[in-house]
Order: structure tokens, then C-alpha cells, then sequence
């Protein structure tokens, strides 16, 4: 099992590219299923869940050509409409084929979904959904089974609420609806850009979607999707993680291929932490320039769906708050269970106290290296910020987590001035 070394105390400088985003990736994989047309996609991330999903798609009878970031997908021979456990137990994205297959096939057979253990992401409003657009769905040994039993063999179109904001499940819906007959309505949807890119790529193929980005989204079911191209969005949270990198070390980067347009809540944030942060777009480029103070103001966030600031951003700001001046309030509303990287954090002498969703910080004015555990993907690249600025060297063990959602995170980092290497623990 690989683990990082860090030496800490380099300051970040320089420029990097910012992979594709495994969010938008990872549904829009799940996409080729309803078409029996080839679809095309660029800028996509080469990372472990990228690579699981494949699989999934493969065993399934979806044929794949891969080069670079460019991956071609032809589901004309799609044949077996099962998720198995072995495939899914690491990844809950997986549960985005239960939609494309039960609108295609008509039946699907999908494991209940593993990943990151930050607590409970139940899937049942996905079911709730399916249920309203008439299929016969249960529950069997640990897998959801899905039929259409109508004589028609078509899901059918209809007003959907969801009791709470669910990026998945509404990215899982809206994909059913595309093939479903007549109008199929989402009130209460997710609006994460993610979304509205699986939304275009879907476009792209045939599909009639609109309101894709606002909390209401309407789909009229077509008899068939056709093949498309689409590149995949910058993934945001890579843009975030390496903006908070070079804030906590003081540092001044360039971040090619993305945009502060995705990222309107941690910007604000940084800004308020004293970062300078300005962004360029033309046609064919777009980047962020960022430039740190000597040392960060502390800066209180509240985690909420988009727009909102992201939960996926948390862990990363409360390594940043470590070694702020001042005391920030971290509030996270989204998951119950998503403070496990505070332990961690304390272990290199961060200032943290919890009290159920909430953890008080005290910035200190160095951390100290240790051997620390990656408890789920986005506690992972709090340790590896932290571990940037601590004295000596930070251990990082279980990085797999790490791998599952940063594209080459360590030579990346390498090319800005990190002292950080990949070892066998």
C-alpha cells in the first residue's frame, strides 16, 4: 500500500493544468449507456475510480477505447445490466447506472454502493424517483433490482420531488427521464455545474432537457439518443485544493484549464483569507492566478449545497485555518461524519475542538510532521496541505483515498516547488 512523504516549508510557485472532473466524468460515463451509438469524450482524469467505472461499463458490454483523455464508449452491444459488488464496493458513483440501464434495458440489477466513509448518502431517493416513473424496484442480498413491467417497456414521465438536495440522484433520474415516455419533472434538483455538464453532454446526444443549473428541470423523453462528442468540465475541487495549497504555503500559482466561475464561494473565501486572485478567458484558454499573503487570515465557512460552499472544500480549509492567524467556526451541514481528518490534523499540532457539526480553530504558528491516515478522499488532501507547510516530514498512509479523486497530485505539486514522494508503506 503507497503512502506520501512531505517535507514541508517549500513554497508553492509556478503553473499546473487541472485534470477533468471525476463528478462530471463519472455520471457522464454512465451516459453511453442509453444510446446504442458511440460516445466521445475529452479531458477525462485518469484517476482510480475513472478506471473502476470502465470496468463496471465493460463487464456490462459497452466496448471502450482509451488514449490519453480521450475515451470512446460503445454501448450497441450492451448485454448485461448488472453492477456487481466486486466492482462497486469502492465507489458510490456506481449506483449512476441503475437509471441508464432501467431506461435502456428495461431491468437492472445494481450492488448497493460503497466509498468514502463520511456517512450516510442513502440512495432511496433515487428508488423514490424510479418508483413514480413506474418501475417495480427492490431490494435483494445487498443489490437494488429494477424492472419496467409495463407492456410498453418504457419508464414513464412524471413530477418528481426529492425530500433532500441529492447531486446523484437527480443526475440518475435525469438520465432515466431521457428515454422515458412524455415529460418527466425534477423539483428540488441539485444546481452543481456537474450537473448541468451531464446535462449538455445528454443535450448533445439527443436528449430535450432544460433548467439544467436551477432547482427545477424538465426532460421530454426522446425514442432514441444518437452519438455525441463532449469534453468533460475542470474539476473545481481540484481547482480549489490547489488554490488552497499555495495559500497555506504563501505561495503564487497560475492554474491552467479552469475557472473561477465554478468556484464563487472558496474564491470569496480566500479572498477573505487575504489571497489576491484574478482570473483570464479567452476562446481557447482560461486560468487562475493566485497570490498569498506571508500568512492567512482565518476564515469561517458554513458547508451547504451549491451554490453554496462545498463540502467537498471543507477539509482543505480547516488545514488552511490550522496555521491562519485568528480562530475560524467550521460548520459542516451536508454529512455527519466528515470531521474525521481533525484527528489527524491535531496529530501534527493543529488547534481544533469539535462539537458535533462544528469545530472551533485556533491558527498556531507552525505544525509539526507525523505519520497521519487518509480517512476518505477530501480528508486526504487536507493532510497532504497541511503536510506542505509542517516542519520536517508528514507520512500520509492510505492513499489510495487520494487517488481515487486528484490525477497525479504528487507531480503536480513536484512541478510547484513540493518536496513530495510516493513510497510502499
Amino acid at each position: 500500500m503507497d503512502k506520501l512523504v512531505i517535507t514541508g516549508g517549500a513554497r508553492l510557485s509556478g503553473e499546473v493544468a487541472i485534470s477533468g472532473a471525476k463528478n462530471a466524468a463519472l455520471p457522464i460515463l454512465c451516459a453511453c449507456l442509453l444510446s446504442s451509438e458511440p460516445l466521445t469524450l475529452s479531458n477525462v482524469p485518469n484517476l482510480n475510480d475513472i478506471g473502476t467505472m470502465l470496468k463496471l461499463l465493460a463487464q456490462m458490454g459497452v466496448k471502450i477505447e482509451r488514449e490519453g483523455d480521450r475515451v470512446t464508449l460503445d454501448a450497441s452491444g450492451l448485454d448485461n445490466p448488472l453492477a456487481p459488488y466486486e466492482l462497486v464496493k469502492t465507489m458510490r458513483a456506481s449506483i449512476l447506472v441503475l437509471g441508464p440501464l432501467l431506461a435502456r434495458c428495461g431491468e437492472a440489477r445494481v450492488s448497493l454502493p460503497g466509498g468514502c466513509a463520511i456517512g450516510a448518502r442513502p440512495v432511496d431517493q433515487h428508488i423514490k424517483g424510479l418508483l413514480a416513473m413506474g418501475a417495480d424496484i427492490g431490494v435483494d442480498h445487498g443489490y437494488v433490482v429494477a424492472k419496467i413491467t409495463d407492456a410498453g417497456g418504457k419508464l414513464k414521465g412524471a413530477r418528481l420531488f426529492t425530500d433532500m438536495v441529492t447531486v446523484t440522484g437527480t443526475e440518475n433520474l435525469m438520465m432515466a427521464a431521457c428515454l422515458a415516455d412524455g415529460e418527466t419533472v425534477i423539483e428540488n434538483a441539485a444546481r452543481e455545474p456537474e450537473v448541468v455538464d451531464l446535462a449538455q453532454c445528454l443535450v448533445s446526444m439527443g436528449a430535450q432537457i432544460s433548467g439544467a443549473g436551477t432547482d427545477l428541470i424538465r426532460v421530454r423523453g426522446v425514442s432514441r439518443l444518437h452519438a455525441a462528442s463532449h469534453r468533460i468540465m475542470p474539476d473545481r475541487i481540484e481547482t480549489g485544493t490547489f488554490l488552497c495549497a499555495a495559500a497555506a504555503t504563501g505561495g503564487e500559482v497560475w492554474l491552467k484549464g479552469t475557472s473561477t466561475g465554478y468556484l464563487d464561494a472558496v474564491v470569496d473565501k480566500l479572498l477573505d483569507a487575504g489571497c489576491e486572485i484574478s482570473g483570464e478567458k479567452t476562446a481557447s484558454h482560461e486560468s487562475i492566478h493566485l497570490v498569498a499573503p506571508k500568512r492567512l487570515k482565518a476564515v469561517s465557512i458554513r458547508t451547504a449545497p451549491y451554490p453554496a460552499f462545498p463540502t467537498d472544500m471543507q477539509a482543505q480549509f480547516m488545514a488552511i485555518n490550522a496555521v491562519a492567524e485568528g480562530t475560524a467556526i467550521i460548520r459542516e451541514t451536508i454529512f455527519e461524519n466528515r470531521f474525521m481528518h481533525a484527528v489527524e490534523l491535531q496529530r501534527l499540532g493543529a488547534d481544533i475542538k469539535i462539537d458535533g457539526n462544528t469545530a472551533v480553530m485556533a491558527g498556531v504558528e507552525k505544525l509539526q510532521g507525523a505519520t497521519v491516515m487518509a480517512t476518505d478522499l477530501r480528508a486526504s488532501a487536507s493532510l497532504v496541505i497541511a503536510g506542505l507547510v509542517a516542519e520536517g516530514d508528514t507520512h500520509i498512509e492510505r492513499i489510495y483515498h487520494l487517488d481515487r479523486g486528484y490525477d497525479h497530485i504528487e507531480a503536480k505539486l513536484t512541478a510547484l516547488g513540493a518536496a513530495i514522494r510516493r513510497e510502499k508503506a
